[in-house]
């Protein structure tokens, strides 16, 4: 009796775990499993029940609703664009085909300036300079923002960091002025708000006006309340060129008396005369890192960057925003004095067309009027002997007859620093773009091809081809590693209970196949991509599904 009371026992569970705990939504199977710990890849069984990951681990038999057969194949959590600007496109289209297709699941936005919180002043400005891309703006804080996005529909998940311009236009304005009191308070404020409702921190973008106006010690008392939510603080530093290793110490500065946690946007060294302070820069984190700090970095993969033609001007000249900027540039006793300014090397601001060192190297991508969108993939260079004028009087023409910054891309980097970034343990990604599709509005300006290729270019040239890190490794870094830095709850990581975005690709396959040339191609490779257990990307091909969710920071407060 005792003997048979024991294998009832046994077996009660047994058939328990087997008729119910073992029908699963999507069960795949004899994949290389690559669990975003950069731990060693082992072949094994993925299964997803709802929105969770139910099992991994060795192979396993499950009762499953869909099978997938990944032999060959890598499984591995979905990648996290640690900077996204994906803002505008995705209220246009949810799908995020050029990063879904790439098996990214997380995008992450709020590079200095955030779509909340807004103002009414903010909202009339926002609305008035939009191009293509039309849409109301009906939610005023960051929070409200990202849960519109949910709510309409997209196929990633998304995050944000509170802007640090967002929070400066909000309380001061356009002006090169030092907020007073009163209007620090309010600043502080909104960073309440925004990390009780789920923002990542404090995003700074300082080469621009009007952040380029903020001080130091401006930050710090912003970055002091991101801090007691647990909050990062990552930032496109004061300057990436002459003045690098000064901004560094600036960041490592902020992060040391705020108490916050940094990250360092897009890690490069702008122009041909910089590049080799990228040691002096490591020097400086890693220091940094054995004191205590914790700091990490990320990159795009591509030697060139992409912003508008105001990283070619004084900020001065851009006081009081983009309306007082375009009065100001056709004064002609003003308009002499910027394009003297824009030929001279400094260290007072940061002159992109001077750190490309020739306007050949600036390529035009991104016109808001019509009538100048003929333009879009030339050079600086070129359009300027279509006009018969220097490539700094035409730059000025261009943003007055735009009517916008002009987006562009300038070629400021080696491929020597680029490898040698990749390399660094404390290196995630992020593509500095839109997500978009080649097709509709999407089709009216050009791109930057990171928008396009940015992981898959990872995967498949710096890892299958070039060697530069292992594959494990690679994954840790689109995944585990951001999802750490960014303190994210059960993300990042192919583990029993965590939210289930994964993907399905082809590590002998993945290729990027965006150029500047034609830098709307998509990517391959990536065969499934789930996001909360919603089958978003199969066979390569967009399901047409929106399993994405606004994902929380630690600082959130129901």
């Amino acid at each position: 009796m005792h003997f048979k009371n024991l294998i009832l026992l046994l077996l009660v569970p047994l058939f328990y775990f087997c008729s119910s705990e073992a029908e699963v939504d999507v069960l795949i199977q004899n994949g290389t499993v690559y669990d975003g710990t950069g731990a060693p890849p082992y072949q094994g069984t993925v299964a997803l029940k709802g929105d969770k990951i139910f099992y991994i681990g060795n192979p396993k038999f499950f009762t499953a609703k869909k099978i997938i057969n990944a032999t060959d194949k890598a499984v591995s959590p979905g990648y996290i664009n640690m900077l996204s600007w994906g803002v505008e496109t995705l209220i246009e289209e949810g799908k995020s085909q050029s990063d879904i297709r790439q098996g990214v699941t997380l995008e992450v936005f709020g590079e200095g300036m955030s779509w909340g919180p807004l103002n009414e002043e903010l909202k009339a400005y926002m609305k008035k300079n939009q191009g293509d891309i039309k849409y109301d703006i009906n939610w005023t804080t960051l929070g409200e923002y990202l849960q519109f996005l949910e709510d309409k529909g997209v196929s990633t998940n998304i995050a944000s960091f509170i802007g640090a311009t967002t929070l400066r236009i909000n309380a001061v304005g356009y002006d090169d002025s030092k907020p007073n009191e009163s209007e620090l308070a309010l600043m502080k404020n909104l960073v309440h708000q925004g990390m009780k409702e789920g923002a990542m921190g404090i995003g700074s973008s300082l080469i621009y006006a009007p952040a380029f106006y903020s001080s130091t010690e401006e930050l710090i008392g912003l970055c002091k309340v991101a801090a007691e939510y647990d909050g990062l603080y990552i930032s496109h530093m004061r300057s990436e060129g002459n003045k690098l290793l000064e901004s560094v110490d600036e960041l490592l500065t902020i992060a040391d008396q705020s108490g916050i946690r940094a990250e360092i946007y897009h890690l490069k060294q702008s122009g041909k005369k910089n590049w080799y302070k990228l040691d002096q820069v490591i020097r400086k984190i890693d220091s940094a890192r054995a004191k205590g700090l914790e700091i990490t970095t990320d990159m795009y993969t591509y030697i060139a960057g992409a912003t508008g033609l105001d990283a070619s001007m004084p900020p001065w000249v851009q006081e009081g925003g983009l309306d007082q900027w375009i009065a100001r540039l056709k004064d002609p006793g003003i308009r002499k004095k910027v394009i003297k300014e824009m030929k001279a090397d400094t260290d007072q601001w940061e002159n992109l067309m001077r750190a490309a060192e020739s306007s050949d190297k600036l390529i035009l991508v991104g016109f808001k009027n019509d009538s100048l969108k003929y333009l879009t993939g030339k050079t600086l260079t070129e359009v300027a002997k279509m006009r018969g004028k220097s490539p700094e009087e035409t730059a000025i023409d261009l943003v007055i007859q735009d009517g916008s910054r002009v987006g562009t891309v300038y070629f400021l980097m080696t491929e020597e620093n680029i490898k040698k970034q990749i390399k660094l343990p404390y290196m995630s990604f992020g593509s500095d773009a839109g997500t978009m599709s080649p097709e509709g509005v999407f089709s009216k300006s050009s791109t930057h091809p990171r928008a396009f290729g940015n992981f898959a270019r990872l995967l498949g040239k710096y890892v299958r081809e070039e060697n530069v890190i292992s594959l494990e490794e690679a994954i840790y870094k689109l995944t585990g590693l951001p999802a750490s830095n960014l303190k994210i709850q059960k993300r990042g990581q192919l583990k029993n209970g965590y939210f289930a975005d994964v993907v399905v690709f082809d590590p002998k396959e993945i290729s990027d196949h965006a150029s500047f040339e034609n830098p709307t191609q998509y990517a391959t490779g990536v065969e499934h991509v789930w996001v909360n257990g919603t089958h978003v990307l199969e066979n390569g091909n967009h399901t047409g599904a929106y399993g994405g969710r606004f994902v929380k920071g630690p600082g959130y407060k129901k």
